[in-house]
Parts: structure tokens; C-alpha cells; sequence
């Protein structure tokens, strides 16, 4: 399966999706259409899921998210619930600057919200 990276922008996050690694989604995204970025990125992800004997490990970084690029985070991590909920192993980690508790509360309320086996990971500087 290809990788599929997209390198950040200042408005839109860094993607490192290949397979064998952390999958990685990190920065800002605050795209105008956030559709454009994050609709290959649940295909992928879905893909990849899809492939026997994997356990892969996702990281969220973000810095700071819009509300559009919140809805396609929640859809991407609906698909992973649902991936969990059909026997799948994945490793979820939303890691956030320390004391910045609108990135915290997001992965808290996205963790919480669908039950997933999600850490909330602060990052000290």
C-alpha cells in the first residue's frame, strides 16, 4: 500500500500516513475546504484498516483545529471505533501543549463521546 504524505502548510496540518509507522496527523487545520484535506486521509486510513495483522498506532498533534476540519476528524475516528468494534487493535494517542485546554478538552470530548480507547498525552516544552 502507498503512503500518503501531505506536507503542512499554514493552514493546513501535516500528514504522514505509511504503513508500518505512527500514522500522523499534527499542526493547524484551518483550511477553507477542509474536505479536500481530510477526504483522502479517511479513505486511506480505511484502506488501511481494511488489511489483515495490523495494529497501527495514530498520533494527533494538532495545534489547533476549525470546526470543519473537526467534523472529518470525528468522521475519521467513527471509522476507527467501528474498526475497534470488529476486533481491531489500534493505539490512539491526542497529544496536546500543556495548558492548552481547547486542543485537550477536543481530544477529551472526541474520546469520551465515542468511547474510544483514546490517551490524552500533554506535551511539557
Amino acid at each position: 500500500m502507498n503512503s500518503l504524505i501531505i506536507e503542512p502548510t499554514a493552514m493546513t496540518p501535516e500528514i504522514h500516513l505509511e504503513p508500518g509507522k505512527p500514522l500522523l496527523i499534527a499542526g493547524r487545520s484551518i483550511p477553507e475546504s477542509a474536505r479536500d484535506i481530510f477526504a483522502p486521509v479517511i479513505a486511506w486510513v480505511q484502506k488501511y484498516l481494511e488489511q489483515e495483522n495490523n495494529t497501527p498506532v495514530f498520533e494527533f498533534r494538532l495545534e489547533y483545529v476549525n470546526s470543519g476540519s473537526s467534523k472529518y476528524i470525528l468522521e475519521l475516528l467513527r471509522n476507527i471505533k467501528a474498526y475497534i468494534a470488529g476486533g481491531g487493535t489500534i493505539t490512539l494517542k491526542w497529544y496536546y501543549e500543556e495548558g492548552d485546554e481547547s486542543i485537550q478538552d477536543l481530544g477529551q470530548h472526541f474520546r469520551d463521546s465515542l468511547g474510544l480507547p483514546m490517551e490524552i498525552i500533554p506535551l511539557y516544552e
